[in-house]
């Protein structure tokens, strides 16, 4: 870890770090078993990788899971905790960066791909930043191929519950900037129903690393985990066996092109990857394994 942490800050911050590994073992075992339930024990392939700054030291690195499964084609549950410096022309683009460029980004990525067109795509992401400032970032959004408003509704009244029980502002402020954020610009058209998405979440300007905001916000990041981990795998229960005919085959996969264009197009967490470096497989982890356009 970047040695500008104090023993006190990496103290503070290994418990964010370790959740983000629980949760990616508890995703893991999850779908797994359901997975299993199928008769086809499909299993995730994991791949660890490092990274090195731009002055050729250390960098931090990260661990990638990838299934290629029966219920889901392609599905990803990514954790990373990299450190350094960021290169000269990016460090600017990133509230906080002193002069030195230097930052901490530990967080969880995932992406399900189902094979089912009527199982909805889902993407989730949690993450802690650290430059001159500490902010927790994140979010999760449902991406259905086929409409299904009767579960958009129910997707987004169960996730205003995980919100409110953290703060009532939340859910509304959170998803609104999901619905502007997660807008395809060149296509007028939103990526999926939406969900939440948040940023720059810390407090007020003198928050320190620990203190009484920094746990509020933790504890919500812990929450939206939660959240995902409740929801998601009981919708797969529900939907991976739903009849479906080659024509909604077809839809998944022309909608599946469109996630691919946002991905490559306007995504900042995969602009922040190749940016900083980041391992390039695991970075485009969140693209279709098969698309239409």
């Amino acid at each position: 870890m970047n040695n500008r942490f104090s023993a006190a800050d990496q103290k503070t911050i290994a418990p964010v770090i370790a959740w983000f590994a629980e949760l990616q073992g508890r995703i893991i075992a999850t779908i797994e078993a359901i997975e299993a339930s199928t008769g086809e024990a499909k299993t995730f392939q994991k791949k660890t990788w490092e990274r090195k700054n731009p002055d050729g030291s250390p960098g931090g690195g990260g661990t990638m899971a990838l299934l290629h499964g029966t219920v889901m084609e392609k599905m990803g549950v990514n954790i990373s905790v990299v450190d350094g410096f960021f290169k000269e022309d990016f460090k600017s683009k990133i509230p906080g960066t002193n002069p030195r460029g230097d930052f901490l980004a530990a967080g969880i990525s995932l992406v399900a791909h189902p094979a089912n067109p009527h199982l909805p795509a889902i993407h989730f992401n949690t993450r802690l930043l650290i430059t001159g400032h500490w902010w927790f970032g994140g979010g999760i959004d449902l991406n259905p191929a086929i409409p299904d408003d009767d579960e958009a509704k129910n997707f987004h009244e169960s996730l205003k519950n995980t919100c409110d029980a953290h703060d009532k502002d939340f859910y509304p402020k959170y998803k609104k900037w999901c619905d502007d954020y997660f807008y395809i610009k060149h296509r007028h058209t939103p990526r999926g129903v939406g969900g939440i998405f948040f940023d720059q979440l810390r407090g007020d300007n003198k928050a320190e690393l620990g203190d009484e905001a920094f746990q509020k916000n933790f504890a919500f990041v812990r929450a939206v985990g939660e959240f995902f981990l409740a929801y998601y795998p009981a919708l797969i229960e529900k939907k991976m066996n739903h009849p479906f005919t080659p024509a909604d085959r077809d839809q998944q996969l022309r909608y599946r092109g469109r996630y691919a264009e946002f991905n490559l197009l306007y995504d900042r967490g995969t602009k922040f990857g190749l940016e900083t470096d980041g391992n390039v497989e695991a970075i485009l982890m969140s693209l279709p394994p098969l698309a239409a356009w």
